[in-house]
């Protein structure tokens, strides 16, 4: 049993030299943004939440993510799991937080008790006519060009030294489940995608998800949802426009059956738009799935990885994916044991 559930993911934070051009690039994005008086550039959607996205000044880089608690009980009983003091939050919304650093040094800020505002109108877009049902009669589509209009945040990932010691730390404390479990090859996984344990109601396909590749371990990217189909192609179009940086897209993923459009900030944060996502219940159990089904759309845009003249085949990529899991489990298993020797 874990030490405490989460609601949900609550925020990403990055550092970047210059915050009026972050500012740009998020109102391109479709987030709604601002300076407070201590020089923090924040982003939001329409959801209510007091910010979703935060900015400091400095180097560019990952500064960590934030999980919402259910309640300041929860969160002062994770406090004393891991005796840590609960702090206040000096951010929008205000509010409480608990502040970890995962295996990998990934700060995490836990939050409750901030201070929502009411959730905007969203339109869901012009009714759709397909063949075999006609919901749009006697009216024409006319759409207004403009920045995707974001709903939330959705999800983070984050690339890991070890995917098993990463996953123990965040099932054990926040009581994440497992939709879909990625094996390189038979008994060797390389990564998760987790929902929140939020009983039986529907929850994103993933909240979080962890991978061991054989990079550095970092940040790989963040996703808002956005209105629908309509609007993330509207913001397609918007972002292309102001000629900033397509990362992938636009396609439909297998896992978690979201449609995608990811883009990078101006440091290379990539960020993902997505809509008409998985929801799935605590009972609705785990799943594992190949590496192939991680990377390969259900129509849309190819991976970047399976582009351009040298694309390995999908079996030479999960080989070389296996193997890198596996030398790295043998060499932490051997430093390990010449620890013990030592000792």
């Amino acid at each position: 049993m874990s030490v405490i559930t989460i609601e949900d993911i609550a925020h990403v934070r990055f550092a970047a030299p210059d915050l009026t051009k972050m500012q740009a690039f998020l109102t391109d994005f479709g987030l709604e943004n601002w300076m407070d008086n201590d020089g923090f550039l924040y982003g939001k959607g329409s959801d209510g939440a007091p910010f979703s996205h935060s900015t400091e000044q400095g180097s560019a880089g990952f500064r960590g993510l934030g999980l919402r608690a259910n309640s300041i009980e929860e969160l002062e009983r994770l406090a004393q799991h891991e005796n840590v003091p609960v702090q206040a939050l000096e951010a929008p919304g205000g509010g409480h937080v608990v502040r970890l650093q995962d295996p990998d040094g990934f700060c995490v800020e836990v939050v409750s008790g901030q201070s929502f505002s009411s959730v905007q109108h969203l339109s869901e877009g012009p009714a759709r006519n397909s063949a075999a049902h006609k919901a749009r009669l006697r009216s024409a589509v006319r759409l207004k060009p403009g920045p995707s209009h974001v709903r939330r945040l959705g999800h983070c990932v984050l690339n890991v030294s070890d995917f098993r010691t990463s996953e123990r730390w965040y099932k054990d404390r926040f009581g994440f489940i497992t939709s879909d479990e990625i094996e390189a090859s038979s008994g060797t996984a390389i990564g998760a995608f987790m929902r929140c344990d939020r009983g039986d109601q529907p929850t994103d396909h993933h909240t979080l998800f962890l991978t061991q590749l054989p990079e550095k371990p970092g940040f790989m990217h963040a996703a808002f949802e956005v209105a629908c189909l309509d609007d993330l192609m509207l913001g397609h179009a918007h972002l292309k426009a102001q000629k900033r940086q397509a990362a992938w897209g636009i396609g439909r993923h297998v896992l978690g059956s979201q449609i995608f459009d990811y883009w990078k900030d101006p440091w290379g944060h990539e960020l993902e738009h997505w809509t008409d996502g998985d929801l799935f219940t605590a009972s609705d159990g785990s799943n594992t799935a190949t590496v192939d089904d991680l990377l390969s759309v259900q129509w849309g845009m190819p991976n970047p990885v399976f582009a351009g003249a040298l694309r390995p085949s999908p079996g030479v990529l999960s080989f070389v994916l296996s193997l890198n899991a596996k030398l790295r489990s043998f060499f932490r298993r051997s430093s390990a044991q010449s620890q013990n020797n030592r000792a």
